[in-house]
């Protein structure tokens, strides 16, 4: 599967989650409501889409169109690793868990945005047909085996992911196990 098909099939995995958790409910409702469940879906399902776009798919754009794209999608990035670490800390009824989470619905979908309507159109020109099979293949391979948690002071450089961040991939697939937390992970997209 190529790269942007890939994250299209990702990004609307996670437009899905979005959808269903803008307007979720706050205060004494939040916490029966499988609120937390959601919210761990979408947590996992973005720290490893970020991850393995840092690793393999910004460094391509990089190469191919220069730094200004990747350096405004990574600081987007940034910003929504640190929303999703205080989503992480919090709890459902927490006045500050609701304001993170609506802050990250509004958040991700910008930078989803930016990506799809501004980055892949210019990838889709530069990039030929082969080498985004090719990223999308180590694309495919490495979310079986990204992290789960955002770690927002974890660098957004690729030789660091794929060092440090193969080591707090493994930590974080372990804490899910013994938790339970690893049933929250939602599926990977379909290679049609």
């Amino acid at each position: 599967m190529d790269a942007i098909t890939f994250l299209r099939q990702d990004h609307q995995s996670v437009l899905g989650l979005l959808e269903t958790l803008d307007g979720a409910p706050s205060g004494t409702g939040a916490e029966s409501s499988g609120l937390e469940t959601m919210v761990n879906n979408l947590i996992i399902a973005e720290s490893q889409h970020e991850a393995i776009e840092e690793q393999f798919f910004w460094p391509a754009v990089r190469n191919a169109i220069g730094d200004s794209l990747a350096d405004k999608a990574i600081e987007q990035e940034q910003a929504g690793k640190k929303l999703l670490q205080r989503l992480e800390d919090g709890k459902p009824g927490d006045p500050d868990y609701h304001e993170a989470l609506q802050e990250f619905v509004k958040a991700a979908r910008e930078h989803i945005a930016y990506e799809q309507e501004v980055v892949w159109p210019q990838v889709e020109v530069v990039i030929g047909r082969e080498d985004l099979e090719k990223i999308g293949e180590k694309l495919e391979a490495a979310k079986k085996m990204a992290p789960t948690r955002p770690h927002p002071a974890t660098p957004p450089n690729p030789a660091v992911l794929k060092t440090v961040g193969m080591g707090a991939a493994v930590v974080d697939h372990v804490r899910d196990a013994v938790t339970g937390r690893s049933e929250d992970n939602p599926p990977d997209p379909q290679v049609h």
